[in-house]
């Protein structure tokens, strides 16, 4: 399966401050800064919703880039600036009140008063299962994981104390969320928790993140992955002095918007038209089908969630097509332009993920390790398994890796140099 690059079409049709981030960039590069940005702003479009399977939904979204060190990657905390201006202002504001009560309690002899919390909109990766309720349910309006090492966000969830897994699989959907502390005597109930991710890491990082398969964490994010290095570029480029600036000016842009949209008085119903909805059923049906029938049923959970990543997709897309045109507005319909983009755009983000799905470990052997061996004879060299391997998309590079891997793990032995034997 092809880890297709975002094609050129899907870029042309972008609303303009997508087009500008984009502009810059090419290849992978561009791809993750489109991902990225997209994760990004989904948290920041508050007093949105879409209607999806009888239930309330808003844009946040969850991205994961798996891909080798030094393969460029690091273009995703670019995106961070498009949220910081909204992060600074949250939380210099709430920490200000926070404060200025907190002297009020000091100075008074009434009674104490409860003072508010201090809210922020990008959440470190490296907290307690305590604090990531507490910020959720302190940010109505939602908060963004933004983290370039997936591994700071594993560590965390192996430790009892910090392990908010649960949280992220519920908050995806957006479901209730309590949790209570009998000695703190604390007791938070988060009806509707917003929460958006955007990780990086490489394929060694991914497996400790996820655990497996099957627990659900996995078929919730938009996974790209790639396997290629970058060259080493020229990181004296003229042009490259303006990607900051290109990203603090639509940043700028996008905390008017957010200001707009957080004083609505009223939510903002994005919805698709009902010759979208028949065009969206017919698009998701037969790739259910075919997964069922010719891969991985385990892999049905990822192509139903994939639909809602389309439907949020669409509705970012929207949004940003429309910023000008908000006032008085209580429905926002998506154009047959978003609607076609975002389709596109869950589809190259499906293969990807099917990839990725392949190559996770279970009980031993993955999925694609465990085709590809299947496909060599017993006794095979290292040409005819990566001549196999380019039959799955994957690259000599990796090959050789796998041939260390298998012979670690008694899979194959090697025979004599170049040749090995099947275990």
């Amino acid at each position: 399966m092809v880890r297709r690059l975002i094609e050129q079409p899907i870029y042309n049709r972008l609303p303009e401050d997508l087009k500008a981030l984009c502009g810059p960039f090419a290849t992978r590069e561009r791809d993750i800064v489109l991902l990225s940005s997209l994760g990004v702003l989904s948290n920041c479009l508050p007093n949105v919703y879409g209607i999806y399977d009888g239930d309330t939904i808003y844009p946040q979204l969850y991205l994961m880039i798996i891909a080798p060190a030094a393969s460029g990657k690091g273009v995703m905390n670019y995106s961070r600036l498009l949220i910081q201006p909204i992060h600074d202002k949250t939380f210099t504001k709430s920490k200000s009140d926070h404060q200025i009560c907190e002297q009020k309690n000091r100075k008074s002899k009434d009674e104490f008063k409860q003072c508010p919390d201090i809210e922020v909109k990008i959440l470190p990766a490296n907290i307690s299962s305590a604090e990531m309720h507490a910020f959720l349910s302190s940010n109505k309006d939602g908060l963004l994981i933004i983290e370039s090492e997936a591994d700071t966000m594993s560590n965390m969830l192996k430790n009892d104390w910090s392990n908010y897994s649960d949280v992220l699989r519920k908050a995806f959907h957006h479901e209730p969320i309590s949790i209570s502390r009998k000695t703190e005597k604390v007791f938070v109930d988060i009806k509707e928790p917003k929460l958006a991710m955007v990780i990086s890491g490489t394929p060694d990082q991914l497996q400790p993140l996820i655990k497996s398969r099957e627990n659900g964490l996995f078929s919730r994010f938009m996974i790209y992955s790639f396997d290629e290095i970058s060259d080493f570029k020229d990181v004296f480029a003229e042009k490259t002095r303006n990607n900051k600036l290109i990203f603090e000016g639509v940043g700028s842009v996008i905390f008017d918007l957010y200001g707009q949209l957080s004083t609505l008085t009223k939510p903002i119903e994005f919805s698709f038209t009902e010759n979208q909805k028949k065009k969206f059923l017919d698009i998701i049906k037969p790739i259910r089908t075919d997964v069922v029938e010719n891969h991985s049923q385990s892999f049905v959970s990822n192509v139903h969630r994939h639909g809602l990543i389309l439907f949020r997709i669409a509705m970012i897309l929207t949004v940003l097509r429309n910023k000008s045109a908000f006032k008085n507005k209580e429905k926002l319909i998506c154009s047959d332009f978003d609607f076609m983009t975002a389709t596109w755009l869950m589809k190259t983000l499906l293969r990807h993920s099917q990839f990725t799905f392949d190559s996770i470990e279970t009980g031993g052997i993955s999925l694609q390790d465990g085709k590809i061996l299947d496909d060599l004879n017993t006794n095979f060299t290292r040409k005819e398994a990566i001549e196999i391997g380019k039959k799955y998309d994957i690259p000599t590079r990796t090959i050789d890796d796998k041939l260390v891997q298998w012979k670690t793990r008694k899979h194959i032995f090697k025979d004599s140099r170049g040749k090995f034997k099947k275990c």
